[in-house]
């Protein structure tokens, strides 16, 4: 299978790919009203980014819309006990699935076979073992960039190891990116430790998800399958609710795809541009990834059946790079719009569980890796359509590359066969509040990008501590932080920080930190080209107030693992560093996780750091 069928390019345009990455976040209600306010134009600048992803001739652009059924994802069971613990075996290999109705079979990679991947149900302290296995071919189908750190050339060029995203997990079972290993663990990595992982399931019930984590081809092996799979714990409290469940609960993991006729999977490769190469820019990478069709559940613009009644949706962006401001539209059975919103979205959790109450949401922003948890109620619309729509701009928020419109279409046609208990319970959970007074530690984390010309389009983009006391000419210099440089960030186990995450670039980026889950305190818009030149974390140029989030927005006394960096925006985040049970940390121990933005192609160009928990 080619790499590049189709993939014809302007010789005049400018190369488009190269970049690092930062953290995402939650969505928020209001629309465009909500969107204006949180990064006004004085924030983030006048120009929108410019269109990165490669111009492309072999995507299909005329496929039908809404004639696949939504695919219901499986539940895995165990396969026995290991130290009293349920055993599951999961093996990564290639599969063949067609993903719509008018197209060959797609070659893809699955665990277990299995795309999207099977759900993983578990119960909150029951802890479980997974034996990780990989039984992939030896070479990559997709483009491999040896100048993205951890690709470079002699590394084995298919690896993998599994991050369950959201996981209070210790180190050697968190997936870290050196921890990958090849077929029949015949080569691993730096940070590799063991086959089989535990996970303990020491938290509140919450929608997790797992996917590839391999340094330098996250990217790819998420592209080619290995992404997208929920893990659920539930609990008694949760249990206790009589949320919508059974075959009214739902997972819909939501990606985009380029598609060339022959089902092949496409993802592009740069521009080659001399003058780019001269300045180190990697020959392949993109900055990132944005396809012109939206799979869900591994399926091209599906639709599913309902009754007429409350459904439960768990809602993941399992893509690269694209962010979803979603609303549901009245339709008829084709999807051509009549001009009516759809019923409302009722929020009951978010990354970390539930919500303290129910939030009720006209339309909803998702960025990479961040979930939703929504409750829809069909009752009385017997005989209608309803197709969940999008609009957000890629890059988001100003970007101008390609929009698909839709996702996927719901179909009010059953009858119904379980009415509903009721209304949902007012309140949902207890979620205590961390208090910006009980950090011990506030930490400036800097957002920035290297751009190759005044196109806008980066070179690669970086994370970095910036201290008090720090030159400007350390920052603006070039002292910006690596993968590979020292830890920077080393909380205290058990304590409590502030982190401020200052995006000084032109995108929105979705930053997730490991381990933990946190709450978001605010964000304040802040002027970045009199910061950067003059990087004072102590006096940065506020140019509006604080900006807490709404409790319209879902993610007031939220628990997150992922929060939205908006451009031109600080963003105060605050969390405490417990780690698992097994743990124990004694004095001078050291516990390595990553923080990271998800914008996948940005995480492998250096937007991702270690940092250390420590005893």
């Amino acid at each position: 299978m080619s790499n590049n069928d189709g993939n014809q390019h302007d010789p005049k345009r400018r190369r488009i790919l190269k970049a690092g990455g930062v953290l995402s976040v939650g969505g928020a209600a209001g629309g465009s009203v909500f969107l204006t306010a949180l990064f006004p134009q004085s924030a983030r600048g006048d120009q929108k980014r410019h269109h990165r992803t490669p111009p492309q001739s072999g995507n299909v652009k005329t496929l039908a819309k809404f004639v696949d059924a939504l695919p219901i994802v499986p539940t895995l069971a165990p396969s026995g006990k290991q130290n009293g613990m349920p055993f599951f075996q999961v093996d990564m290999r290639p599969l063949f699935k067609q993903l719509h109705r008018d197209l060959p079979k797609t070659m893809l990679w699955g665990y277990n076979g299995m795309y999207p991947p099977p759900t993983f149900d578990v119960r909150r302290g029951t802890p479980i073992a997974v034996k990780w296995t990989n039984n992939l071919p030896g070479t990559h189908f997709l483009p491999i960039d040896p100048q993205i750190h951890g690709a470079e050339p002699g590394v084995p060029t298919v690896r993998t190891v599994v991050h369950l995203h959201g996981s209070k997990t210790m180190p050697d079972s968190d997936g870290y990116p050196e921890a990958w290993f090849t077929n029949g663990f015949a080569q691993t990595g730096p940070f590799f430790v063991r086959q089989t992982y535990e996970y303990p399931n020491d938290q509140e019930a919450a929608t997790l998800w797992y996917h590839d984590h391999a340094l330098g081809i996250t990217r790819l092996n998420v592209y080619a399958g290995l992404g997208g799979g929920f893990y659920l714990i539930r609990d008694d409290h949760e249990d206790s609710l009589g949320l919508p469940s059974g075959p009214y609960e739902v997972t819909l993991s939501i990606q985009d795809r380029f598609l060339n006729p022959d089902g092949s999977l496409l993802y592009p490769v740069a521009v080659d541009d001399p003058v780019d190469q001269a300045q180190g820019v990697p020959a392949i990478w993109i900055p990132e990834f944005f396809g012109d069709t939206v799979l869900v559940n591994g399926k091209v613009w599906p639709f599913l059946e309902v009754e007429p009644r409350k459904y439960r949706f768990r809602i993941l962006d399992a893509s690269n790079a694209r962010f979803y401001h979603m609303t549901l539209q009245e339709t008829d059975d084709r999807g051509n719009r009549k001009g009516r919103p759809g019923p409302v979205f009722q929020q009951i959790g978010s990354d970390g569980g539930l919500l303290p109450e129910p939030v009720i949401r006209t339309d909803m922003l998702i960025s990479p890796a961040e979930r939703l948890d929504v409750v829809i109620d069909f009752s009385g619309l017997s005989g209608k359509t309803f197709v969940l729509a999008n609009d957000a701009n890629a890059p988001f928020p100003d970007g101008d590359d390609v929009i698909p419109a839709d996702i996927m279409m719901f179909k009010v046609n059953k009858p119904i066969r379980s009415h509903d208990s009721g209304r949902l319970p007012g309140r949902l959970n207890f979620v205590p509040t961390l208090k910006p007074s009980d950090a011990v530690n506030v930490r400036y984390l800097v957002l920035s990008e290297d751009d190759a010309d005044p196109s806008g389009a980066p070179i690669q983009t970086n994370i970095t501590n910036i201290p008090d006391g720090v030159s400007p000419d350390q920052f603006t210099g070039g002292a910006r932080a690596h993968w590979d440089d020292p830890v920077t960030e080393d909380p205290k186990a058990g304590t409590t920080e502030e982190w401020r995450l200052v995006n000084t670039t032109g995108d929105g980026h979705p930053i997730h930190v490991h381990l933990v889950q946190f709450q978001i305190i605010d964000r304040q818009p802040f002027d970045t080209d009199a910061f950067l030149q003059n990087p004072d974390v102590n006096h940065i140029p506020f140019t509006g107030p604080k900006m807490p989030p709404d409790k319209n927005s879902g993610e007031l006394n939220a628990r997150k693992d992922v929060v939205f960096a908006p451009p031109g925006v600080v963003t105060r985040i605050i969390m405490r560093f417990d780690l698992p049970p097994a743990a124990q940390p004694k004095k001078g121990d050291t516990f390595r996780y990553v923080l990271h933005c998800h914008i996948l192609e940005h995480e492998e160009n250096e937007m991702m750091r270690p940092y250390d928990v420590v005893g």
